[in-house]
């Protein structure tokens, strides 16, 4: 499996300057060719990633999944305890991949944990409440909001901007994406998978019930329902994603960068000249000896994504934009709400 061969862009010269047509190319070309890069942005803070996964580790290591689940609003706020969430089979699209997920298909339920921090302000009436619903903020950590809140801005102001340079790039209007993401139900996103009997020592406590063990499958293969996924760094690896190829990449993200992947929203949207994209996480032989390096340093076992869901907002129409709303892309991509795209898919994935 390849280490590299995800496009790097350097963001920097856009967010300064507010225009760079060599680096808005880079952008529209990787998201087309791989569905995925990684973004060097001069405004992340990698002290605020190290805070947020430092709160995280404390979180799922107390947390029971019952208190602050809200399956009655689809799981989108609050935990997700393990054992829920199920990909959508995807055994076709698998079978044609150059490198194979590792994933069963059909799947079973994912062996990881999951908190829903809604980011950023929410329309005042919306046909879709239960998806902007307000936020669950777990009892016994005064600083929850403040760090939430710090480095889940941080990862949709990268967002908002790729948006804009990759419209740009294709040739469209700079706010066509991002005019859309005004008052979406962008969620910060980290997942949790316990490691302990990965790095030798006690098993999980029952009420974990997916113990983690060498090549247990902690998400599914799948793609994101949402516009873009943004990942920090994690103290863990396990990520596999897959090019437009169909190649698997393990993505090593820098100092200082953030990796993208494109939704389907953004399928949609683009008509599919940008694919949503493949991934999973496995727990892999590098999953393992980082935990028994965790363990050796007396390190929290737990292992947390640094991830984020930029979306379109719910009351906003997906439909193929400018030169990708062609005849064929309207009966291909009809226009249908956010909103409504997102329910069917988390009926689909078992949170609905």
């Amino acid at each position: 499996m390849a280490e590299a061969l995800i496009p790097v862009v350097d963001i920097g010269a856009f967010v300064n300057k507010g225009n760079d047509a060599e680096a808005c190319e880079a952008v529209a070309r990787a998201l087309h060719d791989c569905g995925c890069l990684v973004v060097k942005d001069p405004r992340v803070d990698a002290s605020k990633n190290e805070e947020f996964l430092d709160l995280m580790e404390a979180y799922f290591e107390q947390s029971d999944g019952v208190e602050d689940a809200r399956p009655d609003l689809h799981y989108q706020v609050g935990v997700t305890p393990s054992g829920v969430e199920k990909a959508r089979p995807r055994c076709d699209e698998a079978s044609q991949l150059t490198d194979k997920p590792r994933s069963e298909c059909p799947p079973q339920p994912d062996a990881k944990w999951r908190f829903f921090w809604r980011i950023g302000e929410r329309p005042s009436t919306s046909k879709f409440e239960e998806l902007n619903a307000p936020a669950v903020i777990p009892e016994g950590f005064p600083e929850w909001e403040q760090t939430m809140n710090a480095w889940g801005s941080s990862l949709v102001e990268t967002a908002t901007t790729v948006a804009e340079m990759a419209a740009l790039g294709f040739g469209l209007e700079r706010g066509a994406f991002s005019s859309k993401m005004n008052k979406a139900p962008h969620l910060l996103a980290p997942t949790g998978s316990d490691l302990r009997l990965l790095a030798e020592d006690e098993p999980p406590l029952k009420r974990k019930a997916h113990e983690v063990r060498l090549g247990t499958v902690l998400a599914g293969f799948h793609t994101d329902l949402n516009f873009l996924s943004v990942h920090g760094k994690s103290r863990f690896p396990g990520l596999t994603v897959w090019t437009r190829s169909g190649k698997a990449v393990a993505p090593k993200i820098p100092d200082g960068c953030l990796l993208l992947q494109a939704g389907q929203q953004f399928h949609h949207l683009t008509a599919g000249h940008v694919l949503a994209g493949f991934h999973e996480v496995v727990a892999s032989e590098k999953t393992a000896v980082a935990a028994r390096t965790a363990k050796a340093s007396g390190r929290s076992l737990w292992r947390v994504s640094s991830t984020c869901f930029a979306h379109i907002a719910s009351d906003e129409v997906l439909e193929p934009l400018g030169r990708f709303a062609t005849s064929d892309a309207a009966a291909d991509f009809p226009p249908t709400l956010a909103g409504d795209q997102v329910k069917a898919e988390l009926i689909a994935i078992s949170l609905a």
